[in-house]
């Protein structure tokens, strides 16, 4: 197989011998992988390999290989070029491929990325209120694929598709698909659920299962309808099945269950993922009913449409064809639970003919969803051609509903945090950047916290009479701390800065501001812990000094330039870049604001003449780590702006950022901002 540039690693296995040891079935003859990384090459990588792989095969004269024809062998190349842009496009990590060759000639194409919580999507633009179905994006997979679906594992997801060679062999009993095949079969398998990690072997039975039957099950793997599968009509095949993996994975299935919710901070993954979990072990389909729970309790009724601010977040089966079917039946019926707070499931009105005729009748439960007191959905669950589940799957069921639950509230608790968070982010930036006479200005702003006010800020505004002043600081800590001295020092920066204020003059009276800012939450403290009968403070436990680094600047732009006045107190020193190449400091060091009375602070004045870029920054770029190394070490800074001689002010903003994020392999661990003034 030829070498593949973009390529990490190629594992190639095949084999010309059809022989196999006595008792053991291999479905699987020949198998070929790759990893590769995430770019745009990495698509036409894969056709090379799959390309290669079918070659390889043929010659050899594999099992399965005689039914081969050149549409299967072009669908396939369309299938892996889908699958690869899809993992590359939504997940943007490395992509690994297989290509695997089972005996009778069907070859099974996927893709894995290390992105779970993006699914793939296709090219149709979803209107604002549709909720998105993860896995039914890839159209021309599923009008290629005989059967294709998504495997979650933690920390991975695989997007598979099955294409069946002309002529080759449809029809498998179960009994074909045991378990001395398990490890063939699991890969493809279109089964997603805790227990693909906890119970492989009985999960592959289920899934080799769903592929043998999913002509009868699909009505487009099929021209013609057929009965259901041997197992339904006999009606004990399954309860067997339930009895063997309850007495084995449940606990264990609860536990990887958990571990899986756990870590979601959206809840229509949550949902999505709820469905992935059940479907098929548990049940033939299920459905998220996600309401606004800030209606309480007279979000249900006995009206029909009784559910108020609920939507239909998920729905899964088996079999993807009757997903849509399914899901406007349930919209057209949805809950309606007599008792909101009782526990247990209650039943649910089958949803009738949107199963077609294997599925006209059944039993279907719905499970209430609440946490911490609070109603959240209902989770409804459904069975085909079955008078009842069996206890232990209704119980089962009902613990992992709980876990759900918990799983949608603290979803949901993120959500609002995060929401809180960036509209408190909001009201500390200004809402706009002013424009300078005879400047162009650029600014990068990357806090590293997305959940959270920023310890990092800016301000460029005008401050009258042909002045206008810029700011970049940086306060210690983040979050609400961090808030309160922005939300402090920017007013107070402009306030002091259109009183017509000096450079120096705004400084010292800063410092002081956030000295008399400290003592008095420290007498604050001090008088209700006095008030409550508390012990005495020790030291470090009180409230904590608040302090800042500031680089403040007053530009007044004139007939031969711009007359440039800045100070740093305690802030990295802004770096000045003449049109020749050359960098210099253009400040002095001084102290820290907020941690030393009666300081005095000086400003350095210079004239920003024709082509200057004059670059400020915080410590989230000097101080970016590789190793023990920092950006700035050796005047690091210094060089990397020099190299942006001859550039516009938006070009060296974005060539600073980009050699900041490229210094180190791992993303930056510190707020990161900067902002660039350039002379006309």
């Amino acid at each position: 197989m030829g070498a593949i540039p973009t390529q990490r690693e190629t594992v190639s296995r095949a084999t010309g011998a059809p022989a196999h040891p006595a008792g053991v079935s291999a479905r699987e003859c020949a198998r070929a992988h790759v990893t590769l990384l995430g770019s745009s090459l990495a698509p036409g990588a894969a056709r090379e390999m799959v390309r290669a792989a079918l070659t390889d095969w043929s010659a050899l004269g594999l099992p399965g290989t005689r039914h081969w024809t050149e549409h299967l062998a072009a669908d396939a190349l369309v299938v892996v070029s889908e699958l690869v842009t899809n993992a590359v496009v939504h997940a943007g990590t490395d992509v690994e491929v297989v290509c695997r060759l089972e005996e009778t000639g069907t070859l099974v194409v996927e893709a894995t990325d290390h992105h779970p919580s993006r699914a793939p999507r296709s090219g149709d633009q979803e209107t604002p209120h549709e909720i998105p179905e993860y896995g039914r994006g890839l159209r021309l997979v599923a009008a290629l694929a005989e059967a294709w679906g998504i495997t979650y594992r933690p920390g991975t997801k695989t997007v598979w598709a099955r294409l069946r060679a002309a002529g080759a062999e449809t029809g498998e009993t179960p009994e074909a698909a045991g378990v001395t095949e398990a490890a063939d079969a699991g890969d493809a398998a279109g089964v997603v659920s805790a227990a693909d990690v906890v119970d492989g072997a009985d999960m592959v039975r289920t899934a080799a299962r769903i592929e043998a039957y999913g002509a009868e099950r699909d009505p487009r793997f099929s021209g013609s309808p057929a009965g259901p599968p041997p197992e339904r009509e006999a009606g004990t095949g399954r309860r067997g099945r339930d009895r063997e993996w309850l007495g084995r994975g449940a606990l264990s299935f609860l536990a990887e269950a958990s571990d899986l919710l756990a870590g979601q901070l959206d809840e229509d993954l949550v949902a999505s993922l709820t469905g992935q979990l059940i479907v098929p072990r548990l049940a033939d389909w299920c459905a998220v009913w996600l309401e606004d729970e800030s209606l309480g309790r007279g979000a249900w009724s006995d009206a029909p449409g009784a559910v108020v601010g609920a939507r239909l977040a998920r729905v899964w089966h088996a079999g993807e064809s009757h997903i849509e079917e399914l899901r406007r039946a349930l919209e057209k019926d949805p809950p309606r639970p007599r008792d909101p707070w009782r526990s247990g499931p209650v039943a649910h009105p089958w949803p009738g003919d949107a199963l077609g005729p294997d599925g006209a009748h059944g039993v279907a439960l719905a499970y209430r969803l609440v946490a911490g007191g609070r109603p959240l959905g209902t989770l409804v669950i459904g069975r085909s051609g079955t008078a009842g589940f069996p206890d232990e799957i209704t119980g089962l069921v009902e613990d992992l509903s709980r876990r759900v639950a918990l799983a949608i509230g603290a979803a949901r608790q993120y959500a609002r945090q995060a929401t809180i968070s960036a509209v408190l982010q909001r009201g500390l930036l200004p809402g706009a950047v002013a424009e300078i006479p005879g400047v162009r200005s650029a600014l990068v702003y990357e806090p590293c916290d997305k959940g959270g006010p920023s310890g990092d800020f800016y301000d460029l505004f005008p401050a009258g009479d042909g002045r206008w002043c810029f700011a970049v600081g940086d306060v210690q800590g983040k979050g609400p701390e961090a808030a309160v001295v922005i939300g402090l020092a920017r007013p107070w920066l402009r306030l002091l800065a259109r009183e017509e204020y000096g450079v120096p003059d705004v400084l010292d009276r800063l410092n002081q501001l956030l000295l008399d800012d400290a003592t008095e939450a420290a007498d604050a403290a001090a008088r209700a812990l006095v008030a409550a009968g508390g012990p005495p403070v020790a030291p470090g436990d009180g409230p904590q000094t608040r302090f800042l680094s500031l680089l403040y600047g007053e530009l007044v732009p004139h007939a031969g330039g711009v007359r440039c006045t800045l100070a740093s107190a305690g802030h990295p020193l802004p770096l000045l870049l003449g049109p020749d190449g050359t960098v210099r400091a253009v400040a002095e060091p001084q102290t820290l604001l907020g941690v030393v009375e009666d300081a005095t602070y000086t400003s350095e004045t210079f004239e920003l003449c024709s082509g200057d870029t004059l670059l400020c920054v915080t410590d989230g770029v000097t101080e970016r780590r590789s190793g023990s190394r920092q950006f700035d070490d050796g005047d690091g800074l210094a060089t990397a702006l020099a190299g942006c001689a001859g550039l516009d002010a938006g070009l060296v903003a974005e060539r600073i950022r980009r050699l900041v994020h490229e210094f180190g392999a791992r993303p930056p661990e510190d707020d990161l901002a900067l902002l660039v003034l350039q002379a006309e």
